[in-house]
């Protein structure tokens, strides 16, 4: 049982980094998923008979570049070519401690193929490179899962058609791919900070490769303010997550989180990658995103949260980037600088079909009647909230705000309290 764990840990913490190695070599897609394929099963038939290898990592890629040549050789490509990728594979196998330089950077890039819709780049992104199901894709771009199963399997498929290979744009190229390694980094960012509670390692792992990534972005690119705003945000979030959870496990709102836990090397870190971004003078959803953090974390020094500023940003990068979260952050900024019924106002005005499913939707729409003394709406929309919830801390607290509006009714009271 303890075999197959590991063979199991192994593919969820290295199947990216092996992909994205072997695919900046080959270039060819189906043929390194097929290889990666083939050498899982020889782990699953060897490992359990002969013992896990001290470097599973290394071995999965032996094999895997193993598998490569031998159809190399079957397709009977020059044997000048054969001869060449024989060489490199033989040299790696014979490394005594076999190192993995991080191609996940370069894979993202060769995956913004200009070829590749680009509404699934940033989901091929996140599911081959840093090995995220198509489940969890699906959850963060607010679709089902069936539909972004759908597409991703179009794009695999016309990557085989039209025969896409995988080469390294040129350096002129690089900015108009951009974009969607920003955000594939940023989805995979969230995918692991939305794990609260960090029971799941793989998530926890997600957070740390996202940041490691950002960093390696923003020195490749200095230039590019974007890729110092992701970093910032990123860091800004980072410098909170000690604080997200009391000391018995409980979910802390920022609103209410003790700033003293707050980290402020991250922090002064963040800051820095800010400044150095404004400095080029093109502004970017990144930059605001990481300035609206920015603010929150004055409250460390000021003890006061800036809300009118923050609504300000929130306005500006609405109208850049209109996403369903960035909607929802305005309505709750705005809530918090002019009233909440403002913020209801706004939230009415997000179209249903984006809304229902989206918990954040819901938690700060229950918030907002709570306050308004709208009692029966609250608890309706607690409900849908509580329903739409996955981490059982945040599901604790929307219980324990909803009971106090059902004990405030009983005794025909009603008290404020902030999300």
């Amino acid at each position: 049982m303890d075999t197959y764990r590991t063979i199991e840990n192994t593919v969820r913490d290295s199947y990216g980094r092996i992909l994205s190695y072997l695919a900046a070599d080959w270039r060819d897609l189906e043929a390194v998923e097929d290889a990666l394929a083939d050498a899982l099963v020889s782990a699953l038939e060897s490992w359990p008979k002969k013992g896990v290898p001290d470097k599973p990592e290394a071995w999965l890629l032996m094999v895997g570049r193993r598998r490569l040549t031998d159809r190399l050789r079957r397709e009977r490509v020059s044997e000048k070519a054969y001869s060449a990728l024989i060489a490199m594979s033989e040299e790696a196998e014979q490394m005594d401690s076999p190192a993995f330089p991080d191609e996940r950077l370069k894979m993202l890039f060769l995956c913004s193929h200009p070829e590749i819709d680009p509404s699934v780049r940033t989901p091929l992104m996140l599911q081959l490179v840093l090995g995220i199901d198509a489940s969890r894709i699906a959850s963060a771009f607010v679709v089902k899962p069936s539909t972004m199963g759908q597409r991703l399997t179009r794009a695999k498929a016309k990557i085989r058609r039209d025969r896409l290979t995988f080469t390294m744009p040129d350096v002129e190229e690089l900015p108009q791919r951009l974009d969607a390694v920003l955000d594939s980094i940023y989805a995979a960012y969230g995918n692991g900070w939305d794990d609260l509670a960090g029971v799941d390692s793989r998530r926890r792992g997600l957070v740390d490769e996202a940041v490691y990534l950002g960093r390696l972005l923003a020195a490749y690119m200095p230039d590019e303010p974007e890729a110092q705003g992701l970093l910032a945000l990123m860091l800004h979030c980072e410098a909170r997550q000690k604080a997200r959870r009391d000391d018995t496990g409980n979910y802390v709102p920022l609103s209410e989180q003790d700033t003293s836990r707050w980290s402020v090397p991250l922090i002064t870190e963040a800051e820095y990658c800010l400044h150095k971004a404004a400095r080029s003078g093109r502004i970017g959803r990144f930059q605001l995103m990481a300035a609206i953090q920015s603010v929150h974390a004055q409250r460390a020094r000021t003890g006061r949260t800036e809300w009118k500023e923050i609504a300000l940003l929130y306005e500006g990068l609405s109208q850049l980037s209109p996403t369903l979260g960035i909607l929802v952050g305005r309505a709750a900024a705005v809530a918090e600088a002019y009233g909440p019924r403002e913020g209801l106002a706004l939230l009415g005005a997000i179209p249903p079909v984006k809304r229902d499913s989206y918990q954040p939707y819901w938690a700060l729409l229950a918030h907002l009647y709570r306050v308004t003394e709208n009692v029966e709406e609250a608890q309706g929309a607690y409900s849908r909230a509580i329903g739409l919830c996955e981490d059982l801390s945040v599901k604790q607290f929307l219980h324990q705000r909803a009971m106090e509006i059902y004990s405030s009714k009983l005794s025909g009271s009603y008290g404020d309290s902030a999300l």
